[in-house]
């Protein structure tokens, strides 16, 4: 039963992801792209945390439920298998294989290291859910739309149009020869060995095992009940159940239950502990446990990301503000030039004495992913300061004079009136306007005799020094605002503000 739920949602699943890439009709709405949202190192890079909770709770109850019924490439996998073995003139077997943990907690290292070296060409090519989608999207389907004129040559000779002809290309010859070397090593694991890849190379299957290790429900051996006879380890696609051991590698289990159908003793048995083993029916209540905790799942998941979704409504309220572009060091001439000159080595942000320079994560687009970004939380960018460009060893941060620099504006300055404290507090503040280097920020007469900023993005230069010292929370006052190209500011006078009387400073 519970394989036959698992192969249902595995096929379903399968079969929508697949035709989604495939679709060049539009037949399948674009809500469909959900289902790449879902996956593992999708959400992981878009920091979609509920998504990614989402994942690892299902892994700590119900083990690597994701690989063998959410990852397309797991359930491609399966599918050559089931080809296998139904084509084989022999009755195919599986044997059992210790884990080559070595091996595949060094490829997690590796493409982790060079993740955050800012090459993410690795994690790219490992990441399951993006190889299967280079397969279908550079070999699939240009047989897919190939076939498809072939139908239109045929139906449009009985006068029928229902389809109609497409143009068949080649979308990159490099992506192509990678999508098929891809296509051609999967295959192959997979018809001869299983799971090989997933408990091998993958490192989403990797680190995915590490957490299903300590699943709540998994597939256990009541001792009392086997007779060692092995049927359960030869129907192992993930070759990790010991028969003379009487054990099973928990990291490598990907939960697909041919086990529990092949053992004729009703041994094995997917559930939480072995002393419920020992108290099911025969009846198998393991099965009612199953599906009871994953409608509990399913209902109760809905509940809290509703709950956290009220949480995040209840701040739109507030004047909240969203970065629209990121703000890119200074001397980087535009965004477009910096994205496609930098090499994300982080010279220098292991040199920026401001520590304002963050590798960043999406704020680029996914080509973007680790080129560093200009962030205030921990300080702003000296005025003086020209070390980026000094260091940046391939051009993408042009070196500046100190005069170059004073007139270089990598974003302007934004006021929120609603957030200030002069506003809400009814308190003196004037901490952005005394740390603004080039005076775009100036205090002026308020009710009260309180006086409020007031600001002239002319003259500012976007060193963050406003909003890194801003008091006001949760939300700042004033923010910068990057520029999609730097721009030159007007040269700013030097004017002596009149004194304010502060009695108690805003922070």
């Amino acid at each position: 039963m519970l394989r036959k739920i698992r192969v249902i949602i595995s096929v379903v699943l399968f079969a929508l992801i697949t035709f989604y890439f495939l679709d060049f009709a539009d037949i399948l709405p674009n809500s469909f792209h959900r289902l790449a949202h879902i996956q593992f190192v999708p959400a992981f890079l878009s920091l979609s945390l509920g998504i990614l909770v989402f994942l690892i709770v299902l892994t700590l109850i119900f083990g690597r439920i994701y690989c063998s019924s959410i990852c397309p490439m797991g359930i491609f996998q399966d599918m050559v298998a089931w080809i296998s073995k139904v084509t084989s003139k022999k009755k195919k077997r599986y044997s059992y294989s210790p884990a080559k943990n070595i091996l595949r907690w060094s490829i997690v290292g590796i493409a982790t290291l060079a993740t955050l070296m800012g090459f993410t060409f690795i994690l790219a090519l490992l990441d399951p859910y993006s190889a299967y989608g280079r397969i279908v999207t550079n070999v699939f389907k240009p047989v897919y739309m190939s076939g498809n004129n072939l139908l239109e040559s045929v139906f449009s000779r009985f006068e029928n149009y229902t389809f109609y002809q497409v143009d068949v290309a080649i979308l990159s010859v490099a992506s192509f020869v990678i999508a098929l070397v891809t296509f051609c090593i999967i295959f192959y694991l997979a018809w001869k060995h299983g799971r090989t890849w997933c408990n091998t190379i993958c490192p989403v299957g990797t680190l995915l095992g590490f957490v299903g290790r300590f699943s709540i429900f998994k597939v256990r051996i009541d001792f009392e009940r086997c007779n060692g006879c092995g049927q359960c380890a030869t129907k192992c696609k993930a070759v990790c159940i010991n028969s003379k051991e009487h054990a099973i590698d928990y990291s490598r289990c990907v939960d697909c239950f041919d086990c529990l159908e092949a053992c004729n003793k009703h041994a094995l048995v997917f559930a939480p502990s072995l002393s419920s083993l020992r108290r099911q029916e025969k009846s198998d209540a393991s099965k009612r446990r199953f599906l009871v905790a994953g409608a509990m799942a399913a209902t109760t998941l809905p509940k809290a990301l509703a709950q956290v979704k009220e949480a995040s409504a209840s701040l739109e309220g507030k004047k909240s503000h969203k970065r629209e572009n990121p703000i890119t060091p200074p001397g980087s001439i535009s965004r477009d030039h910096f994205v496609q000159h930098c090499t994300s080595c982080h010279l220098c942000v292991s040199k920026c004495p401001s520590h304002v320079l963050k590798p960043a994560f999406t704020e680029y687009g996914l080509a973007g992913i680790m080129q560093p970004t200009v962030y205030f939380e921990k300080g702003f960018c000296n005025f003086d300061c020209t070390v980026c460009g000094d260091v940046c060893p391939n051009g993408a941060i042009k070196p500046l004079t100190i005069e170059q620099k004073h007139l270089t504006q990598m974003g302007h300055v934004v006021f929120i009136k609603e957030n200030c404290i002069v506003l809400t507090d009814g308190t003196s503040c004037g901490a952005c306007s005394e740390h603004c280097p080039t005076q775009a920020i100036a205090m002026v007469p308020y009710k009260g005799g309180l006086t409020i900023p007031e600001i002239n993005t002319d003259i500012c230069v976007g060193c963050g020094g406003c909003e890194y010292v801003c008091p006001a929370r949760p939300f700042r006052a004033v923010y910068i605002e990057g520029n999609p190209v730097q721009k030159e500011a007007k040269p700013f006078k030097e004017t002596e503000q009149e004194k304010v009387d502060i009695d108690d400073f805003g922070f």
